[in-house]
């Protein structure tokens, strides 16, 4: 019978041993998991964004029926943008481009459109070299002038 040496028992005990598991599998899922986590929290900042920049024109496209003529639907989307702009969650008012005029293809539709520079969202300094979206969010809303 041969004997086995101190170094072989000791690596046998070690490789048999599963008190250490749990932390192992954890240092090795964690940062993956992290790093899903930060992700959904970036891109659902994003797409809050993204959504508040639909329903600011879609608000400002309502407000422009007060108007009687472009140039005071204009001023009227202008004004609500200024005053109401900050109340929308993740956009900065400074940061917002609007453009609202009659249809070009259809005189009876007003469209107002609204760009926002994103380059501020905490999205762009989590990740690099995986696709991102665009850091101009645009969006537009049209509304049908006068009636039926």
């Amino acid at each position: 019978m041969i004997n086995a040496s101190p170094q072989t028992s000791r690596l046998g005990r070690f490789c048999r041993c599963r008190r250490a598991a749990t932390a192992i599998e954890f240092a090795i899922l964690a940062p993956i998991f992290l790093m899903l986590l930060l992700g959904m929290i970036a891109y659902g900042i994003y797409f809050g964004a993204s959504h508040s920049v639909q329903q600011l024109a879609a608000d400002a496209a309502r407000i422009s029926m007060g108007g009687l003529s472009a140039q005071e639907r204009t001023d009227l989307v202008n004004d609500f943008i200024t005053r109401n702009g900050a109340g929308y969650p993740f956009l900065d008012p400074r940061k917002l481009t609007v453009d609202a005029r009659d249809s070009a293809m259809d005189g009876s539709r007003f469209v107002v459109s609204v760009s926002y520079d994103a380059t501020d969202l905490p999205i762009w300094n989590l990740f690099h070299g995986i696709a991102m979206p665009g850091k101009t969010i645009q969006r537009q809303s049209t509304i049908r002038l006068g009636g039926l």
